[in-house]
């Protein structure tokens, strides 16, 4: 394994080691102000939703291992897009409890100029 290599997941992992402090920190504020919970789960909130950290730990990871390779800019413009993109399908199909909004022209030209904005930036 490569010098970056070792010191990408290094990386990664000291800034999960720094969420965690934080989150660490919060909850103690949080239980010192407001008690205990009486419960940890709610019955009313979709399970999904505590997928959270999941998607997190993923996306800390993937993006810290893809920057250094392909470039930090190039790595926040596709997840730029890629945000787009999820957002008019989720809005499509109301996931999320989120209002059904249909995909409209002006929206598929919008992401269709991100796209292009997006080639553009990363060509060299």
């Amino acid at each position: 394994m490569g010098i970056i290599q070792s010191q990408t997941w290094l990386f990664a992992f000291l800034m999960l080691l720094a969420g965690a402090f934080a989150l660490t920190c919060a909850l103690l504020i949080t239980f010192a102000t407001e008690g205990l919970p009486r419960n940890l789960y709610q019955s009313s909130t979709p399970i999904y939703f505590y997928m959270a950290g999941v998607f997190v730990v993923f996306y800390t990871f993937t993006i810290t291992w893809v920057a250094p390779r392909f470039g930090v800019g190039n790595a926040v413009a596709f997840v730029l897009l890629g945000q787009l993109i999820a957002m008019t399908i989720i809005d499509q199909f109301g996931l999320l409890d989120s209002p059904q909004i249909s995909i409209s022209l002006q929206r598929i030209f919008g992401l269709m100029l991100m796209a292009a904005g997006v080639f553009l930036v990363v060509r060299n």
